[in-house]
């Protein structure tokens, strides 16, 4: 029995379907506004200066150009307006932007608190909460922000899980196809590699958790996207195996 469970969310605990075809674009219908009323907290403006550090690298690698000022600070409407147009461009590219996803979970965030959404979770998974949580620990690791990945398991319909969720990890943390991203995690929570299981639905994400030395467990969701037979890890189709 593994000491940590530690689990992605899109394909392993939540349907592809519930993240690409309710979360998506309930941010992004709502992205323009929330840049707008949003523009004057600290935490928004240190954003915008990472969008445009972003955006000169991606110009200089010949993506399509969405010009920023030459200082922000100098045309301000013009700022905001570039960073939205970047932020759709980054959603359409599905980049697993840091930046991105820190602006995706605050505007879900007033989403779940307005009761707009409610997020889905496989009918198996409270059950092997509850039941992991009497002997190890569960940690959540997504490229989704800290912050959503708390309201997406505070406010499931199945009620709030988040009391179960010893531990959250976003790519702040490391890219999810780095071993050393793995390891890390291991260390923050004192677990030795060897007693953590991490189940995922992408195969690149498993290896690079073995590859750190945890064990690994594929999950194959309806909705999940087709893999080879020769990845050399164990399927799983629900968490009631475990």
């Amino acid at each position: 029995m593994p000491d940590l469970y530690l689990l992605d969310i899109e394909g392993t605990t939540s349907p592809i379907s519930f993240v690409h075809d309710v979360l998506f674009p309930y941010a992004r219908a709502r992205m323009a506004d929330y840049i707008a009323r949003s523009s004057d907290r600290p935490e928004l403006q240190g954003n915008l200066r990472q969008l445009a550090h972003e955006n000169a690298i991606d110009r200089s690698k010949g993506a399509p150009v969405i010009y920023y000022p030459q200082r922000l600070s100098q045309d301000p409407a013009e700022t905001l307006k570039a960073s939205t147009a970047y932020l759709v461009w980054l959603m359409d590219q599905d980049r697993k932007s840091t930046v991105l996803k820190s602006i995706q979970g605050r505007i879900w965030a007033e989403g779940y608190e307005r009761g707009d959404l409610r997020s889905e979770v496989f009918p198996d998974v409270p059950p092997a909460f509850d039941r992991w949580h009497r002997t190890a620990r569960i940690a959540i690791y997504s490229s989704g922000s800290v912050e959503a990945q708390r309201y997406l398991f505070r406010y499931t319909q199945a009620g709030d899980l988040s009391p179960f969720v010893d531990a959250y990890f976003d790519t702040n943390t490391g890219p999810k196809l780095e071993s050393a991203s793995y390891s890390k995690i291991a260390a923050t929570l004192n677990a030795k590699p060897a007693d953590v299981l991490f189940i995922s639905d992408s195969i690149r994400e498993l290896d690079a958790a073995r590859d750190a030395g945890m064990l690994t467990r594929l999950s194959l969701r309806p909705g999940n996207a087709s893999v080879a037979d020769d990845h050399g890890h164990s399927p799983i189709q629900s968490f009631d195996s475990i």
